[in-house]
């Protein structure tokens, strides 16, 4: 995928979308997915997993993760339901949110329970760090950068145990939505059409189990064997049914194989 600079990108007009460069994280690849869903034209432009990203922070007010969206010369737009409400606002086509309200509120809400803090994404990063990382790593001896994350998610034995029940409980209450809308005849999440909380799934679910490599072949072998390595638990959580929509979704709707 292409992506211009910072430097590059602050001489542009129109829609320019910061995302996570040569990875496909979660917040990223969803912020992309619902952008071209909704026929929203954009420059991808490069922020550096792990990095400083000093030009960005002075672009974005403070902000150096992606994703971020730059608007001409509005202020910068950040984090998935204000991403999300902003492709509805610039696109055209068939809607991410359902008509009726109580529908809506519950798209929004499943996305919540994926995307937000203490959601899906945050619960399985604390179960990442529990395998790379331990209490000496929060003390000042660590690298700045990696106390700073830790402290960010809150890292503990504690926090780490919440964050497994957190992500088996939402796997649950997901898969148990896909089986009531298969009784119903659908495919999808919410009614008879994509909304938000299907796109939201098919890009976090890379998270627990990775898409195959022939629909990622830039997916660094790393990061699959990070996201493939799960405690027993969250293995037996894991539904084949939120695998299958999940692949559905990609096939349909975001397209393959994933470029990044």
């Amino acid at each position: 995928m292409k992506y211009f600079s910072v430097a590059e990108a602050r001489q542009m007009r129109g829609l320019r979308l910061v995302l996570t460069a040569h990875l496909p994280g979660p917040w990223s690849e969803s912020a992309k997915a619902i952008f071209n869903a909704r026929n929203v034209p954009y420059v991808a432009v490069e922020q550096v997993a792990g990095g400083a990203n000093e030009e960005l922070c002075v672009w974005t007010g403070g902000i150096r993760n992606a994703p971020v969206a730059m608007l001409d010369d509005d202020p910068p737009t950040h984090g998935w339901l204000d991403l999300a409400m902003m492709a509805e606002r610039l696109g055209s086509g068939p809607s991410l949110l359902p008509e009726q309200s109580a529908d809506r509120a519950l798209a929004l809400g499943l996305s919540a329970e994926i995307c937000a803090p203490h959601g899906f994404g945050w619960a399985r990063r604390l179960l990442m760090f529990e395998t790379s990382y331990g209490p000496k790593d929060m003390s000042e001896e660590s690298p700045a950068h990696v106390r700073t994350m830790l402290l960010q998610y809150g890292f503990s034995d504690a926090a780490v145990t919440a964050a497994r029940a957190r992500l088996i409980d939402i796997m649950g209450t997901l898969a148990g939505r896909l089986r009531a809308q298969r009784e119903q005849g659908s495919r999808y999440m919410i009614g008879d059409q994509p909304s938000t909380i299907d796109y939201h799934w098919a890009c976090f679910s890379q998270m627990v189990a990775p898409l195959p490599v022939e629909h990622q072949p830039a997916m660094p072998e790393w990061l699959i064997d990070k996201y493939s390595d799960l405690d027993p638990a969250v293995a037996k959580a894991l539904d084949p049914l939120l695998i299958e929509h999940r692949d559905f979704i990609y096939r349909n709707h975001i397209g393959l194989p994933l470029e990044f």
